[in-house]
Order: C-alpha cells, then structure tokens, then sequence
C-alpha cells in the first residue's frame, strides 16, 4: 500500500521516463517539455543523424541509437536506462510509421510487415523490458502512441490501420494485466498531427489516387467536426495529465485527441465514379 500511495504521487519532475523514436516529430518534442519540467529522461532512434542533432541542444537527456523493432536493440537500449538512470517510472512507446498508401493488392508484404514490426512489435519489445524496471519502482505508467485510425478503417492504409487498431488491444490487456502492480496503460490517439510526415502521407495519397494534394489535404480536414490538424503540444499535454498524480485512476483508456473524427473515408473523384 505504501509503494501504491508514493506512485500516486509522484510528480512528473521525479520521474525517470524511457521515449521511443523520440529524435525528431512528436516524441521530440515530448522529451523536451518534460526534461523541462525536471524529469530524467531516456531516448532512442535509429536515426543517427537525428540523434547526433537532438543530442548537441539536450545534453541533459540520455540518447541510445537503437531500432526499436530489432529485440536486441531493444535490449540494450533498457540497459542503458538502467545504467543512465538507476530504473524506470514510465515508458512512452512513440515509434511509428506510416506505411504504405496503397489498395490492399499494390501493397508489398514486406511493407506490410515492416510497418507492423515498427508500429507494433516494438510497443510490445519495449513494454517487455519496460514492466519489471516499473514495477520495481513500486509502478507507474505505460503510453502508447496509437492515432485516430485506432478507432476507424483507413483506406489505402491498411497495414498501418492494422497496427494501430491492435495497439489499442494491447493497451486494454495490459491494463488488466498489469493494474494489481500499481501500473496504469493507456493510449493517446492523435488525429492528423501537423508537420512533415503528414504533408508526405498527403501527397503519397494524392499521387495513388492521381488527384491534387491540395484535394486530399481538404478531405482530410473535413473528417473532423473541427476541421482542423492537430499540434505537437496538443499530444505533450495529455501526456503530462496521463503521468500526473491527477490521473492516477486512469488505465486501459484510449483518449483521441484528433477534433472529432467523424470518418476516415477517402476523397472521392470523378474517376471513381466512373470506373
């Protein structure tokens, strides 16, 4: 009971939290808002250019160069947290691709593979090495990172839609699995997140369906009731509540932050109509 009253308490400045692919986009700027809010932080990437990047403005923040869909990788990256910060509170699974946008019978099965390894056999090769270290820190907190595609089939997206909807049932399992340990899973579902990597889906889309990119920018925007993309500290912030003390009965829980998705269909052209 003490151990579960101390994890409820604990505030993010005294946290020591593992961030996957975190080097760039999104879990960049996770890592950055909460090492200034105190907390020990742990990164990894297999992006050496980026790492060598993040690294010269964070010096404070431990940086491991790993592919966190290679196991091995995976392990020595929880090594280094182990020796860089003496244990682990949370873990925040980050990694993710877009994958191929294509119809189902274009796409390779070694992309399809390869979006499925990065996006879902890593949350579960880190979760793995994750749960004794937190466990052994009397609890604490497991995000995954899934998306609005969680919740709604994707066209042309199949393999990352895949991914995304079965990170969602990892989230409720390991709730269940892991709540007597004073541990807390749950899943933050952007929708379309401003940035590079959408601009790059967008125009993947527009060249598959032979349209403008400016067409499918639209119908992606008109998916949400607020007609809008979300910012990167949209998603920092409800991290930050999900690690908080204030959140400390929240587990197995998916929190879209995306607008409102009202559908994922695709744009619809003249050629569809007539073919």
């Amino acid at each position: 009971m003490i151990d579960a009253i101390k994890y409820m308490t604990k505030e993010i400045s005294s946290m020591r939290i593992a961030i996957t692919a975190a080097a760039s986009g999104i879990g960049s700027y996770i890592a950055t808002e909460l090492s200034a809010l105190g907390a020990q932080i742990a990164i990894c990437d297999h992006d050496e250019e980026c790492l060598e990047a993040f690294k010269e403005n964070h010096n404070n923040i431990s940086v491991t160069k790993a592919d966190v869909a290679i196991e091995s990788e995976v392990v020595d990256f929880f090594r280094d947290i182990n020796s860089n910060l003496g244990g682990l509170d949370a873990l925040i699974n980050n990694a993710g691709i877009s994958g191929p946008t294509a119809n189902l019978e274009d796409v390779e099965f070694s992309d399809w593979e390869n979006t499925l390894s990065v996006n879902l056999n890593s949350a579960f090769l880190c979760s793995k090495e994750a749960i004794p270290m937190i466990r052994n820190s009397g609890g604490g907190s497991i995000i995954n990172i899934g998306s609005s595609s969680s919740f709604f089939g994707t066209p042309l997206r199949s393999a990352y839609s895949a991914s995304k909807w079965a990170l969602i049932g990892l989230t409720k399992t390991w709730a269940m699995e892991l709540g007597q340990d004073n541990i807390r899973v749950n899943a933050i579902c952007p929708g379309s997140v401003n940035g590079p990597r959408i601009e790059k889906v967008i125009k993947q889309e527009a060249s598959e369906r032979n349209t403008d990119p400016t067409m499918i920018k639209e119908a992606y925007l008109n998916q949400t009731s607020l007609r809008t993309f979300i910012d990167p500290e949209e998603i920092t912030g409800m991290v930050k509540y999900l690690l908080s003390p204030i959140a400390s009965k929240i587990s197995g829980q998916a929190m879209s932050i995306d607008g409102h998705t009202e559908s994922l269909s695709q744009i619809r052209t003249k050629e569809d109509h007539n073919e």
